[in-house]
Parts: structure tokens; C-alpha cells; sequence
């Protein structure tokens, strides 16, 4: 294929991301002149003949999308990708990978080894080191930025209560134009519950039977919208255009005064969605985000919004909200059309917000900050759609408990709009902080940053946060009870690695377990969870000690998250021994992104076995080939607890490489070994770095016949791999720790109430390790054990 049309195929695929975009990433900000006008004009100002009001309000919405959603996240906070994902936890994660300020367990030097842990070599880093060194030194610090990214996490949670509420609400509100004052309060609330209950019921299905009518829906309401606001400025206004000076916000705040100041909790609605753009980027691309913006969302807006503008400097009579909303503008005999086009575009926009909140909790469940729940997979095709049943229902209850409770769009838009700005001010506080830290740019730009966007979304804050009492209070407690639950949480986790730590046992007494013990060595393999790195956990030793048997195949397994979006599948798994092979016990770390999808449990437990047998057939290669090269480069030693160096084992496409090549250089090295494959597929072995000079030895392994006489697998290792498969067909128990944590005397009535009430009651009423694991009823032994922390 030639340059020109490869360049015409990814302007396509560009195009059609974009196209695909509108209907997961617009969906709510399209919907927003349902309600913004309505919501400035509920009580604080009034239209008045001057038409001031009316003109300010258009320029406030002008330049509020302009800056905000144009300048700030179009232009700046779209490039502070992680790997392509965007979102909370990605500049969270960002941050992490590039200052010490991480408060996940069991770190290890691999994971800076994975190919999608990006980090700036010292030498070019120039920028911000004091910055670094600040947040590096104070564990404080690490705190607050924990709590921030809490904060911001938790609004998004309030967002996904709030926003199908908001949405339907005002969706259906355009039958207040054809009912009588009294039965709107009878029709409306109803339908909208009733939309609500069936939006919720129907989540357990996924998105991806009907996700391909999201983008048509979307794209037909731009166009319905910005064809109505071109209708209205041609038939009501045509020199409305001139409103969109900064002169005319000059005006109507020196008017209205403190009213209009507090009018502007209903102007920062325009912006409702905008986050969307960042965390939905993982989904799409950055140019196809920019360009369904800048060209197709962001004209059809100001359209509207203007349209609407001109329709209402004409018509001065409608004084009261219905009439200042936006069906008053649409032409009486296109109105139903528009109402059906409008619950259908609002239905969309609320999908993407749940789909959103789902996705940001599993996010949260990963780095240990939520309780466990249980995480459907809605679609074997496409990555990412998930269904979290507690979840779904407690937004469901909620969801129709404000939509019932608050009754009118004021009191909806108070509380969905300082949840939108609380979201905004923190990505703006932790994008500040990439410019400095990842970014590497002079810290006077990120303090230009911040001042410049932060005192226009503080202006907004404010404003909402005075409506307190009219509706801004629900995101408040909404959070204030998010946030107790997940640091409490999150608490009790960093506690308990660090019993664990503390209370590990020797691999001596794993050595000594035998008859002479009365220890017996049972069929099958036993399956050990732990947070653990290396040590053998105080849970097994527990275990051993009550049931005096465990399994002839032993390996520990530590489920970790890594501060990065995905794993390669190709460097998921660390392998390696606990104790000589004679005792046929091994450690598997298995490493996840806080977006990978965990494996079901038949799938993962095969996988196992076949990275286990391929570790094996490792070792029985490098003893029979390269024990010289292997101890030159340090990976034949073993660490201080007397267990073997862990092996990445992972698989990837070989295409025929030198049979074999040494690099030596003054950087890391790299040695290969390569041989001729049927169907190119081949094991690649990383060994983790030792000692001062870095060095990786990579191997390809093959399973052919040809490939096992070649590496000259001697017998003990064809012994120790039938053992393996004997272990697999006698069966698999999954030893999973079932903890009770407790305060040690002397604690502070905090820490007691965190740690005795808090989590204990979250562990008795959220799922277990096994559900979070994926582990079968019928395989799991739990292993009591009481935390004194």
C-alpha cells in the first residue's frame, strides 16, 4: 500500500472514531440545553424587556464552553494521556509512575520493567525536580493526593446518579407545555421513573446489541438543535451573534449583582459531560475526540444555545421556567417529534454516565480503594463493557429517589453542577501537577495552569456551593459518604499487607513440613492467594497447622494492580520457585492495569499450569545450555528469603531471529535465542535485573518435539512436568484468606472505628475474595485469620 492511500485509511478510521464518539462520549453534553437556561432563569434572575439578562446568560455559556471544554481539555488535558487512557486514576496513575507518592503494597522494581510503564530516564529530567523531591518526602502529601483523586472519583459517582435524573427529567418536561399546572406534577415525575426504572433494569444486557444506534441518535439531535437555534436566529434575531461579546457578561453581572453570581450554578451546566472527553479517550483516539468536538458538537451547541437566546430576546412575556426552557423555542408543530428525538438522546447520555460510573469503580475496586463487588463482562467482543449488579441498583434507588425527592430542574441542576465542577477542579489540580512532574515543562506554566482555569471553575464552584440548601447538599454527602467508605477501606488493605508482612513465615518451615511432621503431601494443586511478594503467608502456615496435608503441586499466587491502564498478556506473569523442584512449590505473581479485564477462573487456572510447565522447560533449558551466561547476568542467584529470581514468561510472535545473539553493551543487555517455529509462537523469558548493572536475558522457548530433543530436557524435568499434569487431572483448591480485622489495644477511637465497625461491616455485607477472584464454591477452602493491627 502506498503513503497516500495508508494516509487516506487512517483519515477513514479517524473519521468513523469520531463518527462513533458522538454517541459514547457526547451523549450528555449534547443534552445540556435542555436544561441551562431553565435552570439560570428558575429563581435568581428574570428575562426582563432590556434583554441584559438574556445576553449576559448567552455570553457566560459562549466563552464558558470555549475555555473550559475547547481550550482546557480539547488542547491541553487530552495530551495527558496514560497509554492512551484518560480519566482520574490515569493521571493518578501518571503521577505515580513518575513520583515515589504511590500508597499500593507489595511494589516491585519488575514493574518499572513493563513495557507500558513509560517513565522519563533520569538525564532528562530538568523541570520540577523540587517539586518531585516535596511530594517525594512528605507522606502527607501522598495522603492528600490520595484524597483528591478520592474526591474526584466520588463526584463522578454522584455524576452517575444525577445526570439520568437531570437528563430524563427535562427530556420529559416538554410535556409541561401541553398539560394544565396541575396534572404536570402528576405526569412528568412518574414518567420519569418509570424511564429510569427500565434504563436501569435493562443494564444487566450491555450495551453492544443496541450501542451501534447511540451515534445516529446523537448525530440526529446535533443536527435537530443547531437547526432550530439557525431556525430561531433567522426568524427571531438575526444580530444576536453580537450578545457573545465579553461586554454583555460585564453588564449582566454589574445588573443582577449577587444574584447573577449565584445564577451561574445554572450556567456551568453547559459543560455537564465535558470530563467525558478524557475518560472515554481509551475508547477512541485523541484526534477523533478533537474533531467530533471542534466541528461537529461545539458548533451545534453554540447554535442552540443561541437560537434559543434569540427566540427569548423577543419573547419577554415568558416569565416562568417552563416557558424559559428550551420547548418553548422548538416550533408547536415539530414538538413532539423533538420530545420523542430528545428522551431518546437523554436515555443515550445517561447510558454513557452509567457505563462511566461502572467502569470508574471497577477502576477504584483494582488499585484497593472500594470494596469488593462483582464485575460482569456484558460482551466477549468488546472490551470494557461491564455490569456491576449492586452497583446498578443502589443508582437505580438513588437515581429515582432524587428524581421523586427534588421534583424540578433548579434543585437537579444545584446538585448536578457542583458535582460537574468538583470533577473539573480536580483533573485541573492533578493535570498541574503531570505538567510539572511528567511533562517536565517550567513549573510557572502549571501554576499559569491552574490559576488561569482554576479561578474560572472556583467562580462556578461558589456559586453552587451557596446553593447548598437548594439541592447542592446531595453530592456533598453523596461523596462525604463515598469517601469514608473507600478510604476506610483502603486503610484496612495498606493494614493488612502489612501484617502479613510482618507475620510471614520462613521458607525454612515450608522446607521442614513433611512425614516426620505428620505433614502429608495430598494429589492435585493447591492454589495459595496472597498479597505477598515473596515470604510464605501467615494464612498457609494457619492452615498447615490445623489441617496437617497440603497439596503435592503448592503455588502462591499474588493478584496485583500495577499503576499502568493494561498489562501486555506477554509480561502478565512472574514464575518462579519456593524452595529446590524436588519440593515442587512455586510463586506466581500475576500483574494487572486498573482497566484489565481479571480472567475467569478455568481460564486462568490452564494458563497457570501452561506458564508453570513453560518455567520448567526453562530451567531445564538453562541448566542444560546457558548456566555460564545466566550467572554472568546474575539471574541464576536467589534472593534474601532463599527464593529463586522470578521469570516473566509470556508469548508473543517469533519470525525467525539469529540462533543466537549477544548485545554488549554499556546499557542494559539483552541476550536472544531464537529457533525455527511451525506456527510462530514462541515463550519469551524476561529475568528481572540483579545487582548494579542491569541486565535482561530473553530466551524463546518452542514446544515442539524437535525443539525438547534440541534443549535436551533431562529426566528429572520431564518428571517434574508429569507431575504437573497428574496434579492438574487429580484437581485444583484454591486456599483464599477469609480476615477479621481488629484495632490492637491502646488505638485511637478513629482507628477503632475504622478498622472494628467500618470495615468489618463493609466485609460482612460486600462480596468476598472468591467472588472478586472468580474462585468456584466447590474448589475454595477459606483460611480464617484474625487482623490485630
Amino acid at each position: 500500500m502506498d503513503p497516500e492511500s495508508s494516509k487516506k485509511g487512517s483519515w477513514k478510521t479517524i473519521l468513523v472514531l469520531a463518527y462513533q464518539s458522538l454517541g459514547v462520549v457526547y451523549g450528555d453534553l449534547s443534552i445540556s440545553p435542555l436544561y441551562v437556561y431553565k435552570s439560570t432563569f428558575a429563581e435568581d434572575i428574570h428575562h426582563s424587556e432590556t434583554n441584559e439578562e438574556i445576553f449576559g446568560v448567552l455570553s457566560f455559556v459562549f466563552w464558558t464552553l470555549t475555555l473550559l471544554p475547547l481550550f482546557k481539555y480539547v488542547f491541553v488535558v487530552l495530551r495527558a494521556d496514560d497509554n492512551g487512557e484518560g480519566g482520574t486514576f490515569a493521571l493518578y496513575s501518571l503521577i505515580c509512575r513518575h513520583v515515589k507518592v504511590s500508597m499500593l503494597p507489595n511494589k516491585q522494581v519488575a514493574d518499572e520493567e513493563l513495557s507500558t510503564y513509560k517513565v522519563d530516564s533520569p538525564r532528562e529530567v530538568k523541570n520540577g525536580s523540587w517539586v518531585k523531591a516535596l511530594l517525594e518526602k512528605h507522606k502527607r502529601l501522598h495522603t492528600a493526593l490520595l484524597v483528591l483523586v478520592l474526591l474526584g472519583t466520588c463526584m463522578v459517582i454522584g455524576d452517575g446518579v444525577l445526570t439520568p435524573a437531570i437528563s430524563v427529567f427535562s427530556a420529559v418536561s416538554g410535556l409541561e407545555l401541553s398539560m394544565s399546572k396541575e396534572h404536570r406534577l402528576y405526569a412528568v415525575v412518574p414518567i420519569t421513573c418509570v424511564i429510569l426504572v427500565c434504563l436501569f433494569a435493562l443494564q444487566h444486557y450491555g450495551t453492544h446489541r443496541v450501542g451501534f444506534l447511540f451515534a445516529p441518535i446523537i448525530l440526529t439531535w446535533l443536527l435537530c438543535i443547531s437547526s432550530l437555534g439557525l431556525y430561531n436566529i433567522f426568524r427571531w434575531n438575526r444580530h444576536i451573534y453580537q450578545a457573545l461579546s465579553p461586554y454583555y457578561m460585564y453588564q449582566f453581572l454589574k445588573k443582577t449583582k449577587q444574584s447573577g453570581w449565584m445564577s451561574l450554578g445554572g450556567i456551568l451546566l453547559c459543560i455537564t459531560g465535558s470530563e467525558a472527553m478524557f475518560a472515554d479517550l481509551g475508547h477512541f483516539s485523541y484526534t477523533a475526540i478533537q474533531i467530533a468536538f471542534s466541528f461537529m458538537v461545539y458548533p451545534a451547541l453554540i447554535f442552540a444555545y443561541m437560537g434559543q437566546a434569540a427566540f427569548l430576546s423577543k419573547h419577554h412575556q415568558f416569565n416562568t421556567s417552563y416557558h424559559v426552557g428550551f420547548y418553548a423555542s422548538v416550533p408547536e408543530h415539530l414538538r413532539w417529534l423533538v420530545l420523542t428525538l430528545a428522551i431518546l438522546a437523554s436515555v443515550v447520555g445517561s447510558q454513557a454516565i452509567i457505563s462511566g460510573t461502572f467502569s470508574i469503580i471497577n477502576q477504584s475496586q483494582s488499585l484497593g480503594c472500594f470494596p469488593r463487588v462483582k464485575v460482569v463482562h456484558t460482551s466477549d467482543k468488546i472490551h470494557g463493557q461491564i455490569y456491576i449488579p449492586e452497583i446498578n441498583w443502589i443508582l437505580m434507588i438513588l437515581c429515582v429517589a432524587v428524581a421523586v425527592g427534588f421534583r424540578n430542574t433548579k434543585h437537579l441542576g444545584n446538585a448536578s453542577g457542583l458535582a460537574v465542577m468538583t470533577v473539573m477542579l480536580v483533573t485541573t489540580c492533578l493535570t498541574s501537577l503531570v505538567i510539572v512532574v511528567c511533562w517536565h515543562k517550567p513549573p510557572i506554566l502549571a501554576i499559569a495552569f491552574l490559576l488561569f482555569f482554576g479561578s474560572i471553575e472556583a467562580l462556578y464552584f461558589s456559586a453552587s456551593l451557596v446553593k447548598f440548601l437548594e439541592g447542592a447538599w446531595f453530592p456533598i454527602l453523596l461523596a462525604l459518604i463515598l469517601m469514608t467508605v473507600m478510604y476506610v477501606w483502603h486503610y484496612a488493605t495498606i493494614k493488612k499487607y502489612e501484617f502479613d508482612l510482618h507475620n510471614k513465615v520462613s521458607l525454612e518451615w515450608l522446607l521442614a513440613l513433611g512425614p516426620s511432621l505428620g505433614i502429608a503431601r495430598v494429589p492435585g494443586i493447591g492454589i495459595v492467594y496472597t498479597n505477598l511478594i515473596s515470604g510464605i503467608p501467615a494464612n498457609f502456615s494457619r492452615f498447615v497447622t490445623n489441617l496437617p496435608a497440603f497439596h503435592r503441586v503448592l503455588v502462591f499466587v499474588c493478584v496485583k494492580s500495577v499503576p499502568v491502564p493494561f498489562v501486555p498478556p506477554a509480561e502478565r506473569y512472574l514464575v518462579g520457585r519456593v524452595g529446590p523442584p524436588a519440593h515442587r512449590s512455586y510463586r506466581c505473581i500475576v500483574r494487572y492495569g486498573y482497566r484489565d479485564v481479571h480472567q475467569d477462573v478455568d481460564s486462568f487456572e490452564s494458563e497457570l499450569v501452561r506458564k508453570l510447565a513453560d518455567f520448567i522447560r526453562f530451567e531445564g533449558y538453562k541448566a542444560n545450555w546457558i548456566d555460564s551466561r545466566v550467572e554472568e547476568s546474575g539471574c541464576g542467584s536467589s534472593d534474601s528469603t532463599g527464593e529463586c529470581r522470578l521469570t516473566v514468561i509470556g508469548t508473543v510472535d517469533f519470525s525467525g531471529a539469529p540462533a543466537f545473539e549477544i548485545d554488549e553493551t554499556v546499557q542494559p543487555a539483552s541476550v536472544s535465542i531464537g529457533f525455527e517455529t511451525v506456527d510462530s509462537v514462541n515463550n519469551i523469558i524476561e529475568m528481572e535485573p540483579v545487582g548494579v548493572v542491569e541486565r535482561r536475558v530473553r530466551f524463546a522457548v518452542d514446544y515442539d518435539s524437535d525443539t525438547d530433543e534440541r534443549l535436551k530436557v533431562d529426566a528429572q524435568v520431564v518428571e517434574e512436568l508429569e507431575d504437573l499434569l497428574a496434579a492438574q487431572q487429580a484437581g485444583t483448591a484454591f486456599i483464599v484468606g477469609h480476615s477479621y480485622v481488629k484495632a490492637k489495644q491502646g488505638s485511637s477511637f478513629l482507628k477503632r472505628a475504622a478498622l472494628d465497625f467500618g470495615y468489618n461491616f463493609l466485609r460482612r455485607n460486600c462480596r468476598g475474595p472468591d467472588v472478586a477472584l472468580k474462585v468456584p464454591p466447590v474448589s475454595l477452602l477459606e483460611v480464617g485469620m484474625v487482623y490485630v493491627v
